[in-house]
Order: structure tokens, then sequence, then C-alpha cells
């Protein structure tokens, strides 16, 4: 089976956004964020020299990357989406292209995704990473800084460390940290189903094509997302939550969705889809030719909150 013929056929996939912004759950200095919970830095703007520390405090003894994977599994989906690394430049693996990652910043010093793509190999489920090629605010030339703050009032770029933007080169950037990042990932975990890039803006269409080609040359079976930008991507990301009511009759797509209303945990985000709904909503998206990519978003020690599990496993359950 080929890498279009998989993906058409997998119509379930498992997203996992996991990282720094997990500690907070949502809340800084008093408040509660009212927008998802991996926007927390910029929604508070939070200066890196307050918000890099959180790297120390982060120790998830209880993540078990078999359950994930298991959990994946009893819920029928087939294909697993994890967080490289988000807009706050964290990276979830151990990169030694930059030490602001899980294994040289953390006390836990290990790196989870190794297990996960280990553990999904075990549980036949195909594993694909999640990076954020364009946004990163932990680096002076991150991305981002053409737009206004028309993000729900925020900033795409870190202009609260770094407010220079006329000055920024997101090329700097991509030369020293998004491109040999996103090399490490391709050469580092295995078979790859899929990389999932997200929020272009300042990237180029050359610096896009060059990513394609990088995924393509190290992982051939691989396919690469439209929010690598530009035109270009082996299938469709529709927007976050998007559910169409046409049948998409032109290549493969595929619809991302929160369990609640966040992609990062947040700890009082409660409002959670019931198990016939999160089914309704699959089978709705797969009538359409779309494929349904269902996040959650682990806390601190590593655990997929019990809503999210119960609610999975009861899907999977009742689906058959």
């Amino acid at each position: 089976m080929d890498k279009f013929e998989w993906f058409k056929e997998a119509k379930f996939g498992m997203m996992i956004h996991w990282g720094l912004y997990c500690l907070p759950a949502g809340e800084w200095k008093g408040q509660r964020m009212d927008y998802i919970g991996e926007w927390l830095q910029s929604r508070y703007r939070i200066p890196n020299a307050e918000y890099h520390p959180l790297a120390s405090a982060f120790n998830p003894i209880l993540f078990n990357a078999d359950e994930w994977a298991q959990l994946a599994a009893d819920a029928g989906m087939k294909y697993m989406v994890f967080t490289a690394k988000h807009h706050e430049g964290f990276a979830m693996y151990h990169s030694r292209v930059d030490k602001f990652n899980i294994v040289d910043a953390t006390p836990y010093c290990r790196d989870v995704m190794y297990e996960l793509a280990n553990a999904c190999a075990r549980h036949g489920i195909k594993f694909g990473l999640y990076y954020s090629q364009d946004l990163d605010w932990s680096d002076p030339d991150g991305g981002g800084y053409t737009r206004p703050h028309d993000n729900c009032g925020m900033s795409w770029t870190n202009d609260w460390d770094f407010p220079d933007n006329a000055n920024k080169n997101y090329t700097l950037c991509y030369e020293r940290k998004i491109k040999p990042q996103v090399k490490e990932i391709l050469t580092q975990y295995g078979d790859l189903c899929l990389i999932w890039f997200d929020t272009p803006q300042t990237i180029s269409s050359e610096q896009s094509r060059e990513l394609a080609d990088m995924v393509h040359a190290y992982q051939p079976n691989c396919l690469v997302n439209s929010r690598i930008g530009n035109g270009m991507g082996d299938y469709r990301s529709m927007g976050d939550n998007e559910i169409p009511d046409e049948y998409m009759a032109d290549g493969l797509v595929e619809t991302p969705a929160t369990l609640n209303d966040t992609w990062g945990y947040k700890s009082f985000d409660n409002n959670w889809k019931p198990a016939e709904k999160v089914l309704a909503l699959k089978r709705h998206l797969n009538e359409r030719g779309v494929n349904y990519l269902l996040n959650v978003g682990p806390d601190y020690l590593g655990r997929i909150p019990a809503p999210a599990v119960d609610i999975l496993c009861k899907a999977g359950q009742i689906g058959g």
C-alpha cells in the first residue's frame, strides 16, 4: 500500500499537543487563559527568562508510551501525530541543535518521542510528527513578525522579548534551527507516516520547497501537509475544527479537531465531547472523504486526562 492509500484508508488519527505549556495548565499569575492552552506564552507575553525555567519543573514521571499507543488502537485510530516542537520553541525530543529540549533542559532526561515511535510500531499505529516551522518564540528571528496582533489580540512573533520586528530575519532562524531540526526528526525516529507543519506566514516558497524535498528525500513514504505553506503539500489540512458539508473529491483531506476546547492541556477545560458526538463527527467527515485527526492534551505528569481516556475507549467500543 502506498503512502496515499494508507492515509485514505486510515480515516481516524490521534493528535497529541504536549509541551511546557502543560505545566501552567492555562493559568498564569492568577489569571485563567481564555484561549487554547499552548498559546499561553503569547497571551500573557511571558518573557523567555520566566517561561524557559518551566523546563526545570517538567518531570512527567507517569508518562507511558505504550499506554498512549494502546489507547489510540483501542479507539480505532490508525495513526498518531505528536508535537516535536510547538511555537514556544521547546523540542519534545533530544535535539542536538538546541539544548532547549526535554532531554537536556528537564530533570526527566528521556526522549519521549523516541519512546512513542517505538510504542506505535509495537501497537500497529503509524507515527507522524508535528513541527512548527515558522513560529518560534524562543528565537529572536522566529517568524510571524509580518502579521499584526490579529490572533485574538495576540502576537504571532515574540515581540515582547524581541520587539524590533522590522529587523528580524526569519532566514537566520530557518538556517540555524528549523532546517537542522527537521533533519533530526526525519533521520532519528524510524519510519514516519507524515510531517504536520503549521502556521506558514514568513516562510518563503523556496524554504517550503526545501523542507518538502527534505521530507521526501529522507522519508520517501512520508506525507507532507498543506500547512508547509506556499501552496505545497501532499494533502490538505483543513482549518482547526472545520467540519465541511461538501464531499472532498480531490486529493487527501484531514480535519484536525479538539476533544474539548483546547489543544494543549488546560486543567479547567471540561467541555468534553461525548463518545457519541466523536463518532458522529467521524462518520460525517469520513463520508465526505475527510480524515478525523482528534487531539488530546496530556498533563504535566504525562497523563492523558481521564475523561479523554474514557471517551476514546467508549468510542472504540461503540464504533467497533
